[in-house]
């Protein structure tokens, strides 16, 4: 018997997170064309450079680099 979690479990739970509404609830974000922006979470910065991607239920930082899922994002 496996203890690990199968990969299509979390693959099923990542396509039914909503990233935005997720990070929303950490992160005060605020609408840039199709994607949503805020200053990141991971690192002290004044101006925007973390961007959320509904279309892709991906986050990413150019200013750190900090990338991921709504799972990544929560771990």
């Amino acid at each position: 018997m496996s203890s690990r979690i199968p990969q299509t479990f979390i693959d099923e739970v990542v396509t039914r997170t909503d990233i935005v509404e997720l990070i929303d609830n950490h992160v005060s974000l605020k609408k840039k064309g199709k994607e949503y922006a805020a200053c990141c979470p991971f690192h002290n910065e004044k101006t925007a450079s973390f961007t959320v991607s509904p279309e892709k239920q991906f986050y990413h930082c150019f200013g750190c680099g900090a990338h991921g899922t709504a799972l990544g994002f929560l771990m």
